[in-house]
């Protein structure tokens, strides 16, 4: 519980059985989480039994896709408070109260890996990475420039925390099943006049297996095509909530 409000933890899973029982464990230490949600996205080794036998709750989802895993995920979590992180352990479970904290006047807060101190030593955030995601980052708040004013610097963090109340807004506008879901969720949230906040967080080495889409320049390629599309087809072809009016 974190302020009389339950937390869910969702973790999208795809064949990370190397690691997928540490992170499990590792974020079930954390106090204020209350229950661990893993999709197992068509795994095909141990993933789901390895992270049941941690004490997580396993979803299935076969829609293949990051995107739709977390959509899954997020369906199936009971908690008021949701927090999104990955199974291959390059998140540290001690920054979940960062998210948490900045709930209370946000309604999605994001993590950003882009902040170089916070980058440790072997972590998959080499310099044209990193670069890339503050560009498309900076992009994105350009487009929303006005009138939410945000302030971004990565759009491919899976590390973030949201309101019950702010996936029930965005929910009916996110149908990318890729990594392009990342950026979707940052502006659908924003065309619904959601408040966004970000918070840098600790990024670290991989505990095992391999990046599906960053781990060679090709994959960075077309991942970033795919996020430049969704950004425009979000804030160029599709109607945004009307602007609330303040009562007089």
């Amino acid at each position: 519980m974190f302020r009389n409000r339950s937390v869910s933890l969702v973790i999208p899973a795809y064949n990370e059985e190397e690691t997928i029982r540490q992170v499990v464990e590792e974020f079930r230490g954390e106090p204020h989480i209350d229950e661990i949600v893993v999709v197992d996205n068509n795994c095909k080794d141990r993933t789901a039994e390895l992270a049941s036998a941690a004490g997580a709750r396993v979803v299935a989802e076969q829609k293949p896709g990051y995107g739709a895993a977390l959509m899954a995920g997020m369906r199936a979590a009971k908690g008021e408070l949701m927090v999104l992180t990955e199974a291959d352990g390059s998140f540290r479970a001690r920054d979940v109260i960062k998210l948490l904290v900045y709930l209370d006047d946000a309604g999605m807060v994001m993590g950003t890996r882009t902040t170089r101190q916070m980058v440790q030593q072997g972590a998959n955030m080499r310099f044209l990475l990193r670069w890339g995601n503050v560009f498309m980052a900076k992009f994105l708040q350009l487009c929303w420039l006005r009138p939410a004013e945000p302030r971004f610097t990565d759009v491919g963090c899976t590390f973030r925390a949201l309101t019950r109340e702010t996936f029930t807004k965005i929910a009916p506008r996110l149908s990318a099943t890729g990594p392009a879901f990342s950026p979707e969720m940052m502006c659908a949230a924003l065309q619904e006049r959601c408040r966004i906040i970000e918070v840098p967080v600790t990024y670290d080495r991989r505990m095992g297996g391999e990046s599906k889409h960053s781990d060679t320049f090709s994959r960075q390629f077309r991942t970033a095509w795919k996020m430049f599309r969704t950004i425009c087809r979000k804030r160029f072809l599709e109607r945004s909530a009307p602007i609330a009016k303040t009562p007089r």
